[in-house]
C-alpha cells in the first residue's frame, strides 16, 4: 500500500513537457534531477503518466525520472483516424528517448507500456540498461490461438462494426468527480481511496457542461485485428540484451510466462509473481514492488 503522496512529496511535483511524434503533440512529465541516470516510466492502456507518481517520487533523488503519456492517453493528442498501433507507440517512445539525448536508459513499464517498451529494448538494445515490464507480454499463446480461431474475414467484419460504433460514441460523462472516483474503485478494488482519487483527478477532463470524462480516446477500446506476427515478436524479445524483469500478479487475468513458455524467448529475463496482486500490482503491492524494483535497478 502506498502512503499518501502529499505527505511524501519532496518539494515540487513534475513539470509537463511536450514532444512531437508523427505530427502529434505528446505529453510527458519530468521530475528533474537531469544529471542523474535517466529512468523512463511507461504506463499501460487507458492510463496516464501520473499513475507513476508514487514510483517517481520514491526514486527521484537518485534518477532523472520522466513519464510519458501514450498517444490517445492522458494529456497527449488523439490520432485523427482513431487507429492505434503498437509500432507507432514504439516510435513515440523512441522519439522521447532520442529527444532526451541520454542513454542508455532504464525503463519501468506496465501492460501496454510493457509491450511497447520490450519492443523498443529489442530494436535498440544498446539504448537500454535494464528493463522492468509489469504484465507486458500481451495475450498468452492460448488466448492468441482463441482469438485467431475465427476466420480472418469474420474478424475483420467484426472489427469494422466495432470501429463504426466507436466513431459514433462520445466519451462517457460523469456528473461529479466522485462518480468517476467510484468507477475507478470499481475497476480495481485493491486501490486505496487515496490512490483512486489521485488516479481519477489526473485521469479526467472537465467538460463544458461541468461533467467529467476520462482523458483516453474511446477508440482505444478497438485494437487492430492482427499485430505483427508472433515470430517477429519473439525475435524482438530475443534481441534484448539488457537484464529484464517480468512482474506478474497472481490474481491477475494475465498469463505468467513461467507457465505458458514465453520466458524461453528472452536471453536474460526472470519472472517474479506477486501474491495478493492483480494487473496493477505496482499499486496493489506498492511497498513490495518498490523493494523489488530497488533490488533490481
Amino acid at each position: 500500500m502506498s502512503p499518501p503522496l502529499a505527505r511524501r512529496m519532496n518539494g515540487s511535483g513534475p513539470t509537463s513537457q511536450t514532444l512531437i511524434s508523427q505530427r502529434l503533440r505528446l505529453n510527458y512529465v519530468d521530475w528533474g534531477n537531469e544529471q542523474a541516470p535517466p529512468l523512463v516510466l511507461v504506463h499501460g492502456g487507458r492510463d496516464h503518466a501520473r499513475s507513476w507518481d508514487w514510483t517517481a517520487e520514491a526514486l527521484r533523488a537518485g534518477w532523472h525520472v520522466v513519464a510519458m503519456d501514450h498517444r490517445g492517453h492522458g494529456d497527449s493528442e488523439w490520432v485523427s483516424d482513431g487507429n492505434y498501433r503498437a509500432e507507432d507507440m514504439v516510435y513515440d517512445l523512441a522519439q522521447l528517448i532520442h529527444q532526451l539525448g541520454r542513454g542508455p536508459v532504464t525503463i519501468v513499464s506496465h501492460s501496454l507500456g510493457g509491450n511497447v517498451a520490450l519492443r523498443y529494448a529489442g530494436i535498440f538494445p544498446q539504448m537500454v540498461r535494464k528493463i522492468v515490464a509489469i504484465e507486458g507480454l500481451g495475450p498468452s499463446p492460448r488466448r492468441a490461438a482463441e482469438m485467431r480461431a475465427a476466420p480472418y474475414p469474420a474478424r475483420m467484419a467484426e472489427w469494422i462494426e466495432k470501429k463504426r460504433k466507436a466513431a459514433g460514441r462520445t466519451p462517457r460523462k460523469y456528473e461529479s468527480i466522485e462518480a468517476a472516483f467510484a468507477r475507478m474503485i470499481e475497476e480495481n478494488s485493491y486501490l486505496t481511496p487515496e490512490q483512486a482519487r489521485h488516479l481519477t483527478i489526473h485521469g479526467v477532463n472537465r467538460n463544458e457542461d461541468g461533467s467529467f470524462s476520462w482523458k483516453f480516446d474511446p477508440h482505444l477500446n478497438v485494437w487492430p485485428v492482427e499485430d505483427v506476427g508472433d515470430e517477429f515478436i519473439h525475435q524482438t524479445w530475443n534481441a534484448i540484451t539488457a537484464p529484464t524483469l517480468l512482474l506478474y500478479g497472481k490474481e491477475s487475468w494475465a498469463s505468467s510466462p513461467l507457465a505458458d513458455g514465453r520466458l524461453a524467448h528472452f536471453r536474460n529475463a526472470r519472472v517474479i509473481e506477486f501474491e495478493k496482486a492483480g494487473h496493477w500490482l505496482h499499486h496493489d503491492q506498492f511497498d513490495r514492488f518498490m523493494d523489488t524494483l530497488r533490488d533490481f535497478l
